[in-house]
């Protein structure tokens, strides 16, 4: 009995989310955004801490003027991810991001421990935006606003919270959820002002950085550090020369900042987000998502070398790089162009943010995975109010009371979590038999992807252990099978932890592995031939020959590089972020286990008459094929 009560549970778990035909639903929002509107969202999400603030503490501590090094390999990085999103959004054009896709390929489970990763994501990302946008107006009317709350309301628990309450970023977080009451398309349109004069600032400072830099900036000695000690009256305000020239810090510095760059390209998952709401997603998601990628490394390369020229590197000041730059080459009026685009970035990024968070929450809550009184909409705009409502209000509150530097690790765990559950899905799908929504089908059009019917040309004695090893490296059949899908699902969830071995030795032990210390190069070298080894077998099995209108090239290897770098840097992260994170998790666990796993859509559906099921599902379902 209890076997059998484990048994069950366990179902429960890694339950997947059935894939419908989108028909007739009654109840669904309303599609008003085209690509324009998701490219200007992905970049208000994209070009804004990392542009103002996240270069100039790079520039002066990681890597100095090899920033430009950084943003390529973060920008290359993020790109594998943006095209797995870009597939997957192809193929399940849903709202729910890879909340969504983890639930289809994964399970019940892991599609909810996405889904809470990715609102702690928002949520900490919204409070951090909201209080870096305070800073940044408060440096510009000389810091009153800092002053005044520091005195009135100061915070004496170190390590916690911040120096003093913000009330300045809590009205901010407040007055934002209400414009996201409007709905989507006034949101998008203020977002797409934003955007429009952050792009101009930017395009400005990179032409102003090539016409007033000094090409001597790339290639720094000591005796140009002495000289900037010597004539400056606040030498400590200096940063680190390292060993001058273009890679003062090595290596080792591009690599660390690499990992630090790849934060500033997080915002383009919005895209992915807004399924429900575009008017053609299987066309307008992927190119969104690829185009705002491409744009911000272009923004980020421009102006992170701009920035080089005009300052040395150890003269950058972090806290405000483009506007004290400006101040550098004695062109002062600038300073106040620079400081509209910080504000507009700024604010793009927060509403970009914003925008995402609570549809998010209401596809997991139309799900029964959160409460489902989150899940109401309103009745003429078709937006989410009561997830709008809760998830402004609990930014608000942390926007409050914690300080922006205490949570950018935190933010992204879920994030890089995010990338690697995509990818994951991306090799899964991709190989798996083809889902067909055809008029043969049964009589609700039910397909579960756990339940993938053999094809007919798949011998039965396929089922033997020597025809099962021969399949392996001679798949009998040209397009997926059950078979060949079981291959591809057990040797990718095998590389998934060989990379993770390869990731935390690399992390660990770099000097030891590269230098040719016998045990630690042994065992990489032992791992990347199994990796290789193993992907070989991926690579020999049929894949979906089903035309999308987006495919991510170079399977199997693009989609494990993507993995593989996704948790080299989650191995980065330290101690302390990793607790706060399991905190996160508990609370989590708690909903889920206490609610999510008994009211959920999938279990209410295993508990009804089949017509009643579907007639449920179907008025939960966005019809993909209007606009």
């Amino acid at each position: 009995m209890l076997r059998q009560y484990v048994h069950q549970f366990g179902q429960k778990l890694v339950r997947r989310q059935r894939l419908r035909p989108r028909e007739g639903p009654e109840k669904r929002t309303a599609r008003r955004l085209n690509t324009l509107d998701l490219i200007a969202l992905g970049l208000g999400g994209t070009l804004g801490n990392g542009m103002y603030i996240l270069v100039g503490e790079v520039s002066v501590y990681e890597a100095g003027p090899a920033i430009i090094i950084c943003y390529l390999l973060a920008g290359l990085s993020t790109l594998l991810s943006g095209l797995c999103y870009a597939e997957l959004a192809a193929r399940v054009p849903r709202s729910g991001s890879v909340y969504l896709y983890s639930y289809v390929t994964m399970g019940q489970l892991c599609a909810f421990i996405t889904g809470w990763n990715l609102i702690l994501s928002y949520v900490m990302g919204t409070a951090c935006v909201s209080r870096a946008w305070s800073a940044a107006f408060d440096s510009l009317i000389g810091n009153h606003i800092s002053q005044a709350f520091q005195g009135t309301f100061s915070l004496n628990v170190p390590y916690f919270l911040a120096t003093y309450a913000d009330f300045f970023a809590l009205g901010l977080v407040l007055l934002l959820t209400g414009l996201l009451f409007l709905g989507a398309c006034e949101s998008t349109l203020v977002n797409k002002v934003f955007t429009g004069l952050n792009l101009l600032v930017l395009s400005f400072t990179i032409l102003s950085g090539f016409i007033k830099g000094d090409p001597h900036n790339w290639k720094l000695t000591e005796e140009d550090y002495r000289l900037a000690t010597s004539g400056s009256s606040d030498t400590y305000s200096l940063g680190p020369l390292g060993s001058g020239g273009f890679l003062p810090f090595g290596f080792e510095g591009i690599l660390q900042g690499a990992a630090t760059c790849v934060y500033a390209f997080v915002g383009f998952d919005v895209i992915a987000t807004t399924g429900k709401e575009v008017q053609n997603p299987r066309r307008s998601i992927p190119l969104g998502i690829v185009i705002t990628i491409f744009i911000g490394f272009l923004a980020y390369f421009g102006v992170s070398a701009a920035l080089t020229l005009m300052v040395p590197y150890y003269q950058i000041q972090p806290q405000s790089p483009l506007l004290q730059a400006f101040l550098h080459v004695g062109w002062n009026p600038a300073r106040y162009v620079v400081a509209v685009g910080t504000l507009c970035a700024l604010t793009s990024s927060l509403l970009g943010t914003m925008f995402t968070m609570p549809r998010l929450i209401y596809v997991m809550a139309e799900d029964g995975l959160l409460f489902r009184g989150l899940a109401r909409l309103h009745g003429r705009r078709g937006t989410p109010i009561w997830a709008i409502l809760v998830s402004g209000m609990l930014a608000a509150v942390l926007a409050l009371l914690l300080e922006l530097i205490d949570l950018v690790y935190l933010v992204s765990i879920g994030t890089l979590l995010a990338y690697t559950l995509v990818a994951f899905s991306v090799l899964v799908l991709r190989y798996q038999p083809e889902q067909n929504f055809s008029k043969n089908e049964k009589k609700d059009d039910e397909i579960d992807i756990s339940q993938w019917e053999a094809s007919p040309s798949e011998p039965a004695s396929e089922a033997g252990t020597s025809r099962t090893l021969k399949t392996l490296w001679f798949p009998t059949s040209t397009t997926p099978t059950v078979k060949s899908g079981q291959i591809v699902y057990g040797c990718a969830s095998l590389l998934v932890l060989l990379l993770i071995i390869l990731s935390l030795v690399l992390a660990q032990w770099p000097s030891q592995v590269f230098s040719g210390d016998p045990v630690l190069t042994t065992v990489a070298v032992l791992l990347l031939l199994l990796i290789t080894g193993v992907m070989a077998i991926i690579w020999r099995q049929p894949q979906d020959p089903t035309p999308l209108h987006f495919k991510v090239p170079a399977l199997p290897v693009l989609p494990l590089v993507s993995i593989f770098v996704n948790i080299y840097l989650l191995m980065q992260m330290n101690t302390g972020t990793w607790v706060l994170f399991g905190i996160w998790m508990v609370i989590g666990f708690a909903i889920y286990f206490g609610y999510g796993i008994r009211h959920s859509l999938e279990e209410n559906n295993d508990q009804q008459p089949p017509d009643s099921t579907s007639q449920m599902l179907d008025q939960n379902m966005p019809n993909d094929e209007s606009g």
